[in-house]
């Protein structure tokens, strides 16, 4: 595993927090969106796209690439606003957000966005997507091949699947998830943005998932839990997922919805409603002094 040093850390951190600045300006102008769940994966998309997964923004589509599959599509704006900083396509385009004609709509289309891997509108179709795709690059890297891999990856290509915790009340996620143990996916990793609350209220009393963890072990896959805004633990959890080989791994981070945003923070209404302009002035007031700090 990596020892990572105290400056990317701090690095990674602050581009999540600039991050929720810029995905509170693209849905306070668009006037639609969703910020809770945009604001709670902000630390996870961050220490994928800017350290940990292997990508080449100037050819999306290069084969040796690893495959981030964004399961819970709604909370887009911030994978947008991960996909353009990266390089994928203009930062500028991002005050498009949801406009007609746009190429950032609502939910993502791998047609229309460069760096988008599948659409995501429905939920609950990450996993079972990320199987087939897993035993699909497994079988491509069995056959002999005269391309580079510039990594000391063995595998040419892993699948990560990013889901929300509301989302795992969907019945074909469990099907995946046993389908990824059966054929043993080391090269799949799930992260779940478990901030305990979806669109009509907490996950608790929309239909209970506890004891997550316990499920998941029961089910033959590697678990590791953390601190989901942290950004060393999700770089840290990200490395040992990469060692697990022959099953499956999955990491449940803890993270809290409308994270940053004292008066979004826990609060359903803020799963997919845009503010106020007195509302934009005291969350962006709350963000930036958060980066000032």
């Amino acid at each position: 595993m990596h020892i990572h040093d105290d400056a990317l850390v701090r690095d990674l951190a602050r581009k999540a927090q600039e991050f929720r600045v810029q995905v509170l300006n693209m849905v306070f102008n668009a006037q639609t969106g969703h910020i809770g769940g945009a604001f709670s994966v902000a630390e996870i998309l961050t220490s994928l796209y800017f350290h940990h997964l292997r990508l080449d923004p100037e050819n999306p589509g290069w084969e040796g690439r690893d495959r981030l599959l964004f399961s819970k599509g709604h909370a887009c704006a911030m994978l947008y606003t991960a996909l353009a900083h990266r390089g994928f396509f203009p930062v500028e385009e991002l005050a498009t957000f949801r406009a007609f004609n746009s190429r950032l709509q609502g939910h993502p289309d791998p047609i229309k966005t460069p760096g988008v891997e599948i659409a995501a509108g429905p939920l609950g179709h990450g996993v079972a997507i990320g199987v087939g795709l897993a035993i699909a690059l497994r079988m491509r890297d069995a056959k002999p091949s005269a391309q580079s891999v510039p990594s000391a990856r063995a595998s040419a290509g892993r699948v990560y699947v990013v889901l929300g915790d509301g989302e795992l009340n969907a019945g074909v996620i469990w099907e995946g998830v046993m389908s990824a143990a059966k054929f043993g996916l080391g090269n799949l990793t799930a992260i779940v943005d478990y901030n305990g609350i979806q669109q009509t209220g907490a996950t608790t009393d929309t239909m209970p998932t506890e004891p997550i963890v316990d499920k998941w072990k029961a089910f033959g896959w590697h678990v590791d839990e953390i601190h989901g805004h942290n950004v060393r633990d999700v770089l840290d959890a990200l490395d040992r997922c990469d060692e697990v080989h022959g099953r499956p791994s999955v990491i449940i981070a803890r993270t809290t919805k409308g994270k940053g945003v004292s008066f979004m923070e826990y609060d359903h209404r803020w799963h997919g409603q845009p503010p106020t302009r007195e509302q934009f002035d005291a969350a962006i007031a709350e963000l930036e002094g958060e980066l000032k700090s």
